[in-house]
């Protein structure tokens, strides 16, 4: 659900007097934006601080709210309608995007597709495919919806289309993803074994599985891991485990790793099962 902003005249249609507004802003059941201009509460602090400012969330703080794949550490992105009027000077901290919006007047939030447009600009190649899969993964966005991201980011991104693939179940995987194509293995993603599926094999006997601390912390889980492992390593397969944390912020440690074990070029390769392509 989209945070929405609403004028006074908007509310009056409703039925609210000027005392009901009043009363609603004193207890908290309104926020008020801006002169004239309300939201409910509860709406997402970025919207609120958006609509304060005259604009919308936007970019990666937009792609944050939705729930798609980015950095951790970013700050406030505003699409700001060109020449509007009673502009505030922003805090520091606040990055501003001068452009037109398809979205309506109401909503504190830019569409999916401009977001993701947006943040082309404003992230690394990578980090933009790996917010691109994540966005197709979780179906926030279709096929359709993927060119119409490409049609409105700049020209130059267009390379970046063949590089995405919906089939990535989070960011860390698409990183690495790259990295190892980049490296000149041939990756598979999620890779169906019956007893498991994997995060990507490479080479066809390479299993990379990318390790975060919300799903593979407790001992149980760990020793499903390693139950995984020992079955994989039975049918010839090398396993290699990588951390998120190593993932986003030492790519030169997992291109090393990759490196090393790309050097062993296995003479036999074995029978990969494929998943379902979606989004290549």
């Amino acid at each position: 659900m989209i945070d929405q902003r609403f004028r006074t005249f908007e509310l009056r249609a409703e039925g609210h007097t000027g005392r009901d507004i009043t009363e609603a802003v004193r207890h908290g059941v309104l926020i008020r934006l801006r002169k004239g201009q309300y939201t409910v509460a509860g709406s997402a602090v970025p919207a609120v601080r958006a609509g304060q400012l005259g604009g919308r969330v936007d970019c990666v703080s937009a792609l944050a709210l939705a729930g798609v794949f980015v950095r951790a550490s970013h700050p406030l992105h505003v699409q700001m309608t060109p020449h509007s009027s009673r502009q505030i000077r922003p805090p520091r901290g606040i990055v501003r995007h001068w452009r037109a919006c398809s979205a309506p007047w109401n909503d504190l939030e830019v569409p999916i597709v401009e977001a993701l447009a947006q943040a082309m600009s404003c992230q690394e190649p990578r980090d933009s495919v790996a917010s691109l899969d994540s966005a197709l993964h979780q179906r926030l966005i279709d096929l359709d919806g993927l060119e119409e991201v490409f049609e409105i980011a700049p020209r130059r991104m267009r390379a970046l289309r063949r590089m995405v693939d919906g089939r990535a179940e989070s960011g860390p995987e698409t990183l690495v993803r790259i990295a190892a194509r980049t490296l000149g293995f041939a990756v598979v993603p999620q890779v169906e074994f019956g007893f498991a599926r994997v995060d990507m094999v490479l080479d066809g006997w390479l299993v990379v599985e990318c390790d975060s601390r919300a799903h593979h912390e407790s001992w149980k889980q760990r020793l499903r891991d390693y139950e995984r492992d020992r079955r994989l390593a039975a049918w010839g397969f090398c396993v290699l485990r990588l951390v998120a944390e190593d993932i986003l912020y030492d790519r030169e440690a997992v291109v090393l790793a990759l490196r090393g074990l790309r050097g062993l070029r296995r003479a036999r390769r074995l029978v990969v099962p494929n998943s379902v392509d979606f989004g290549a």
